[in-house]
């Protein structure tokens, strides 16, 4: 409980902090005339307490949690959109200012609010289109992205092989049955050998999400559907969701691998747990890629499945010819793809490490703000083909 109530109470404090910021920016330093002043900044104020108020009431009460959402979840996008760009220009006033102070320009309270209040309303302009595009982006719709993977072990009969990858889908308070619907729809158009949906389906407990995540059970494809744990699984509640997508006839990997074609015609495909299952689900959803990669014919091909990129840099050496993932969003709204950096090696396209590549897709959906910029959403057809892999430097799509 003092867990729950101390990220509660940092989740105000950062929504204070940074809204006090939008308010000195948009609203104090323009000197807004009287009633715009009240009005913005009890606008402010209402949206700094509803959107961790949202979040907190959607865990306890889903159709309330729904509603609120959507007002709550735009508003973030905005709000980061605004955040970054006022910080950007701040920046850029700081120069100008200290030029200024250097050249003996003296200051000019006029001056400064008049800037004030072009910067506000250039801001709020760029931010407000920005938010309009990114929303069209994530709610539109998805684009089919084709990828041609090179590995050397894969046998003569195989090449051409098609792998569709589906993840980040985020089935919860803005993502629902009709947009699982549409994905379905563009998989099976693309008839695949094979398809993969790589974590992070849910946000939300099998009792909420049943329906809506149901159409998934229509995935079809020639060498069947495969699943692998995300992060957000275990946020939502891992073991029963396994349990509902077996029911769906879905195979959940758990640290397995399984072969793919009949002996030297095929090659192994192998899938483990969320880099941080261990974490939320205890030992026994540790990741074991020993278990899962090792003790195998070394000549066979081998494709795995896993989240997050990260994992890629234990499962390389286990002579893995191809990695799919997804966790990074492709940073989902730029520039939040520089964060992503700090804590995965990878955030999007195709990347080779010695003989062994990884794949990270940009995700399919979107969490949170139903916003992307600059990281189109995408389902991915990767087609297998027979080739010496080089070992020239990294490529990225």
């Amino acid at each position: 409980m003092t867990r729950v109530l101390i990220f509660v109470a940092v989740v105000f404090a950062i929504a204070i902090g940074v809204h006090y910021y939008l308010w000195a920016r948009l609203v104090r330093d323009p000197h807004l005339p009287g009633p715009w002043r009240a009005l913005a900044s009890f606008a402010l104020v209402l949206l700094a307490v509803g959107m961790p108020l949202a979040l907190i009431v959607g865990r306890k009460h889903v159709a309330a949690g729904r509603v609120l959402a959507w007002p709550a979840f735009i508003w973030m996008g905005l709000m980061f959109l605004l955040l970054t760009t006022l910080v950007a220009t701040d920046l850029l006033r700081l120069a100008v200012s200290l030029v200024g102070r250097a050249g003996g320009l003296p200051s000019n309270p006029e001056r400064r609010t008049a800037i004030a209040r072009l910067l506000a309303s250039g801001v709020t302009a760029l931010s407000g289109g920005l938010a309009i595009a990114a929303f069209r982006s994530a709610r539109g719709p998805i684009a089919i992205h084709r990828v041609n993977v090179e590995l050397a072990r894969l046998p003569a009969t195989r090449d051409g092989f098609r792998i569709v990858q589906l993840t980040d889908i985020h089935v919860g308070s803005t993502i629902g049955r009709a947009f699982v619907e549409d994905i379905v729809r563009s998989a099976n158009a693309l008839d695949p050998d094979l398809i993969a949906v790589t974590g992070d389906l849910v946000d939300g407990s099998v009792a909420e999400l049943r329906d809506a995540v149901a159409p998934i059970g229509g995935l079809r494809a020639r060498h069947g559907v495969y699943f692998v744990s995300g992060n957000h699984e275990y946020f939502s509640g891992a073991e029963p969701w396994f349990e509902e997508l077996t029911r769906l006839g879905i195979r959940v990997l758990r640290n397995e691998r399984i072969p793919i074609g009949d002996g030297a015609d095929g090659f192994d495909l192998a899938g483990v747990d969320d880099h941080s299952a261990e974490r939320f689900g205890g030992v026994a959803h540790a990741v074991a890629l020993e278990r899962a990669l090792g003790a195998r014919d070394a000549r066979r091909e081998i494709v795995l499945l896993a989240h997050q990129p990260v994992s890629f840099l234990a499962a390389a050496p286990f002579g893995v010819g191809l990695q799919l993932s997804g966790h990074t969003h492709g940073g989902q709204m730029w520039p939040f793809g520089v964060f992503v950096r700090m804590s995965q090696p990878f955030v999007a396209g195709l990347h080779r490490r010695r003989n062994a590549q990884i794949y990270v897709s940009r995700g399919t959906g979107y969490w949170g703000p139903p916003m992307r910029l600059g990281a189109p959403a995408e389902i991915t057809e990767l087609v297998l083909r027979r080739a010496p892999i080089s070992t020239s430097s990294t490529r990225s799509t």
